[in-house]
């Protein structure tokens, strides 16, 4: 694969420029949402900003890789805030390591519960939104999407290359031209270095518009995204050198001032540290230069 000359540095739109989501009562606002997650401070405030004022209630909001709900509950109170009435899909296997509950649950003050099944935890926490909540509970790309418009896609479910082609496949055509955001929640997580590749190769139809430390990049949709484009777009069986060209390409046009040139470097450092490696969790960080 020959990638193509990149061009120039791509701008940030208006409506995203100087990081509305960190306002400060729109960080107030957010910080009253108690349910635990994983997501950064940043990235907290951006998912509700996308729900309460980005989406109009054309499609819905969907959240690939809820876990116990918090990202889903951002996406919710922001929906109810504006008064559109979206309805969020929440989507997970809705299970959880002990390691994990210990982090992330028990820390923010969840009592010990055994077994690994947080779906009744989960629905506790997003009870104040039932109304507009729906769950499918399983294996993402199994579960597909039931029809409709899609406003918001919040991707956090693309651990495996395999599987970022499959919710591709799944979701992607159903997202609205001139409104629809994707975020990708792990775009500049070293250990998942197909997905900057994954936007490269998609990018006459998704541009990016928001970056949210610590890892989410945001993608605005330009065009309908096609079966064509969505097989240009497959990335499980690209190599490791196909996609550090990718990796390389997208650096060179992410808008200057958000700085990821760093990020990258190591995204790909990683991906030669674990050739062939396309599970996210097998990866295992590049020693440091000198080392």
């Amino acid at each position: 694969m020959t990638t193509p000359a990149t061009g120039p540095r791509l701008s940030v739109p208006a409506p995203f420029r100087d990081a509305p989501w960190q306002a400060d009562a729109l960080r107030a606002a957010e910080a009253e949402i108690a349910v635990p997650t994983m997501l950064a401070p940043e990235e907290r405030q951006f998912y509700y900003w996308a729900a309460r004022d980005w989406a109009r209630g054309e499609g819905a909001l969907v959240d690939l890789g809820a876990f116990a709900g918090g990202s889903t509950a951002r996406l919710a109170a922001g929906a109810a805030a504006a008064g559109h009435g979206a309805v969020i899909h929440a989507y997970d296997r809705f299970t959880a390591k002990e390691q994990t509950k210990a982090n992330v649950l028990y820390a923010a003050g969840v009592p010990p519960f055994e077994g690994r099944d947080i779906l009744p935890l989960a629905q506790e926490f997003l009870a104040p939104w039932a109304a507009q909540t729906r769950f499918h509970v399983g294996h993402i790309p199994d579960l597909g999407w039931p029809g409709g418009r899609i406003e918001l896609l919040a991707v956090d479910a693309a651990k495996i290359a395999t599987t970022t082609d499959l919710i591709a496949a799944a979701f992607l055509p159903h997202l609205i031209p001139g409104r629809s955001l994707v975020i990708q929640q792990d775009f500049l997580h070293w250990s998942q270095p197909w997905l900057p590749a994954q936007m490269w190769r998609l990018r006459d139809h998704l541009r990016p518009v928001a970056f949210a430390r610590r890892d989410t990049v945001a993608f605005l949709c330009t065009a309908p995204i096609t079966p064509e484009a969505l097989e240009g777009a497959r990335i499980a069986e690209a190599t490791d050198m196909e996609l550090i060209e990718d990796i390389r390409a997208i650096r060179e046009t992410l808008p200057e001032d958000w700085d990821l040139t760093r990020r990258l470097r190591r995204t790909i450092a990683a991906l030669r540290a674990n050739p062939g490696e396309r599970i996210a969790w097998k990866m295992r960080p590049a020693p440091p230069p000198g080392s």
